[in-house]
């Protein structure tokens, strides 16, 4: 990873100051809205987001007058027409409805039933594919993934059929100043959003309306518009990664974890023990990586350790997580760079190990920009304390590489969920009128995690008697109706209230190889004597390779004059390649079980519309229930098994026929819509607030019921 520009440690005055003014501007009273304002990674410097903060509050306090006089009559004006004086959405990242209708008819989940029986409960129509970046894109800008951009977690690059993130792209300054062995970056890197489309709170925030939004998916990099905004999932690690774990460890071991993690050699010192944290790439050109020391001293008596690292020391029990501690990785030439991670302490004897997660990006002290405006993260952790800005930050990995235990696991999902919830109640009791959104990622990651127990067939836990299972998930769906009971408590009459999910859930028990499949039968071709090939494609032999699968449900062609040794002539030999394998791949058999493996594949042509069409799969691959792409086969990896068991504790998933995973949708009101879909959020919420919707929109706003209609 390559992180060109890290901040220059330097004492100043101006975090104190620009809080002061954050705190004045952004909450002058309880009941007011608020006033104010992979590979090759870089990052701003603290210095510089820091400084550009203190311009922008200093700006606001200049002009502060002005715009509450202009604010003043944009709100008269837009609510003026509003048919709601607030609206509050809490997103449930992958509840699923049929999950929902049976616990509720078990009798459980009272706050949502109750929303059902007085309001409105139906499933939510989700997008093509059913993933969480396409499918809450879609949510805020109302349009489909062809006119936002956003088709999988990953897109691939024409040029070497290579992946990258498909939300962000950050590249390093363009300039640098060699200084003896140093290269020293001229400038800051550029952090460019991918997403296109306006969100419609931008729509909300111009006409007056005053908008909270906390971690909603695919808004890293945050955007300017009048309101406030945390950024949630897609926001990077420290290295620039969507989340690199590291197990520090006395125990030898030459293997590799499969993605996700790293280990690290812990060595004893005296009595001691001594180990670090790999970070970011040396900016300065040393082609060496950062590393963050730290010192160990078990404690066997008492069943704990003392960790020191940098400045800090903090004990630390067997089995339990630290607090957020601050790490520091010291470059040259006095930059360093700052982050924050969590230890938890596995094992002190007969060996030593100790899981350390990802290192957040300090919210405190940002290194990058994770919100709109910059203080507003400052804020919160001046608030709440360090929390975590990770886009993914429950490690499904280090659970999947059974580093964590599921109670580990588990203790690490709902940390970040509380710190989320005072996040959100702060903001809902901040914001009186307006829009008030937040997005809890809780749901997805505990049921593609736990999934395995609520299936009894599922391979992962085949050996484990039924009535040892434990009921994680119903646990899950209890915490989850217990916030919305709380939220229902601090709302009234004229507000309304949505809860929505961007889709469902299905078991994820059989893996597809969809690029073995393309080998097998001709599509896709290795080079000699290979049977096999690495990862993204090391050994495919693209010019006679005409069909490639990449991420969790894009099929691609490999086109001429489109990929760099493209062989399909574009045109009619594209579109008979096209349904040649529609053909053949819908309906496909698991033979070992007999089950479809794939029930539908969808023309992208037909799928979508609009300017970024070119930049889809050509296929998406709709994956029949208990099946997914292979680990292996969203790595661009060619396999000889096509089928093969999922033993891993991811059991649940999505990346699958979209038919067979909506999401939810709860109302505290009436809406008059049998089939409902996640793209008409954005237009019902303008209408709501007397808004015209623009031309481009592809969603329809639903008929909402006043308050106290029937």
């Amino acid at each position: 990873m390559k992180w060109p520009q890290l901040r220059r440690n330097r004492r100043s005055l101006l975090p104190i100051l620009l809080l002061i003014l954050a705190l004045v501007l952004l909450f002058p009273q309880r009941g007011e809205a608020y006033a104010g304002p992979g590979a090759g990674f870089a990052v701003l410097s603290s210095f510089w987001t820091i400084f550009v903060a203190f311009l922008y509050s200093f700006y606001a306090l200049v002009t502060w007058p002005v715009r509450q006089l202009l604010r003043l009559f944009r709100r008269r004006k837009a609510y003026g027409q509003a048919q709601v004086k607030r609206v509050v959405i809490v997103g449930f990242d992958g509840m699923d409805p049929e999950l929902a209708s049976r616990f509720m008819s078990e009798g459980k989940l009272p706050n949502l039933a109750k929303l059902r029986d007085s309001g409105t409960f139906r499933p939510l129509r989700t997008t093509f594919p059913a993933i969480s970046p396409v499918a809450w894109s879609t949510f805020q800008t109302g349009v489909n993934p062809g006119k936002h951009n956003i088709y999988d977690f990953l897109a691939r690059d024409l040029k070497n059929y290579l992946p990258f993130l498909s939300s962000a792209q950050i590249s390093e300054p363009k300039r640098h100043l060699r200084i003896g062995k140093y290269s020293l970056p001229l400038g800051k890197p550029e952090i460019k959003g991918l997403r296109r489309g306006t969100p419609f709170w931008h729509w909300l925030g111009k006409a007056g309306v005053f908008c909270s939004v906390i971690r909603v998916p695919a808004t890293f990099p945050p955007e300017k518009f009048p309101g406030v905004l945390l950024s949630g999932m897609c926001v990077p690690d420290l290295k620039g990664s969507q989340g690199t774990f590291c197990f520090c460890t006395t125990l030898a071991s030459s293997d590799k974890f499969r993605e996700g993690g790293v280990r690290i050699p812990v060595e004893q010192n005296g009595d001691g023990f001594h180990s670090y944290i790999p970070g970011p790439e040396d900016p300065l050109g040393t082609g060496s990586e950062l590393r963050a020391e730290f010192k160990l001293r078990p404690d066997t008596k008492r069943g704990q350790a003392r960790i020191e690292i940098n400045s800090e020391t903090f004990t630390i029990k067997v089995g339990e997580y630290s607090e957020w501690i601050p790490v520091k990785f010291k470059a040259g030439m006095g930059f360093t760079a700052r982050g924050i991670c969590r230890f938890y302490l596995k094992e002190i004897s007969p060996e030593v190990e100790v899981y350390v997660t990802p290192v957040n990006i300090d919210p405190g002290r940002p290194d990058l920009p994770i919100s709109h405006p910059v203080t507003y993260s400052i804020y919160l952790a001046k608030l709440f304390g360090p929390y975590a800005t990770l886009g993914l930050a429950e490690d499904t990995w280090a659970l999947n590489e059974e580093v964590l235990d599921d109670n580990a696991f588990l203790a690490q999902c709902y940390g970040n969920h509380e710190d989320r919830e005072r996040m959100f109640f702060d903001a809902l009791e901040k914001t009186p009128q307006g829009l008030c959104a937040c997005v809890f990622d809780t749901t997805d990651r505990v049921q593609h995690m736990f999934w395995r127990y609520l299936d009894k067939d599922h391979p992962a836990v085949r050996d484990v008697p039924q009535d040892q299972k434990p009921r994680v998930i119903q646990d899950l769906y209890d915490r989850m109706d217990s916030l919305i009971g709380r939220v229902m408590q601090q709302i009234d009459d004229q507000t309304l209230l949505l809860v929505i999910s961007d889709h469902g859930f299905k078991s994820f028990n059989r893996c597809m190889n969809l690029n073995a499949w393309l080998h097998q039968n001709g599509y896709l071709v290795l080079k000699d004597g290979k049977s096999e090939s690495g990862d993204w494609f090391e050994d495919v032999d693209w010019s006679c390779t005409r069909a490639y699968t990449m991420g969790l449900n894009g099929l691609y062609m490999n086109v001429k004059g489109r990929e760099r040794e493209g062989i399909v002539e574009a045109g009619a030999e594209a579109e008979a390649l096209k349904e040649d394998l529609r053909s053949k791949l819908d309906g496909l058999v698991d033979p070992a079980s007999g089950k479809v493996g794939i029930t539908g594949m969808f023309d992208c042509d037909a799928v979508y519309a609009g300017p970024y069409v070119d930049n889809a799969p050509d296929l998406i691959v709709g994956y029949g229930e208990g099946f997914r792409a292979s680990w292996d086969s969203v790595m661009g990896k060619v396999t000889t098994a096509i089928f093969e068991d999922n033993l891993k504790a991811w059991s649940g998933d999505h990346c699958v026929d979209p038919r067979l995973v909506p999401g939810v949708l709860f109302s505290n009101r009436k809406i008059a819509i049998e089939k409902p879909a996640i793209v008409d959020v954005a237009p019902t919420v303008m209408k709501l607030f007397g808004l015209e919707l623009p031309s481009y929109f592809d969603g329809k706003p639903w008929a909402v019921a006043a308050a106290g209609d029937k």
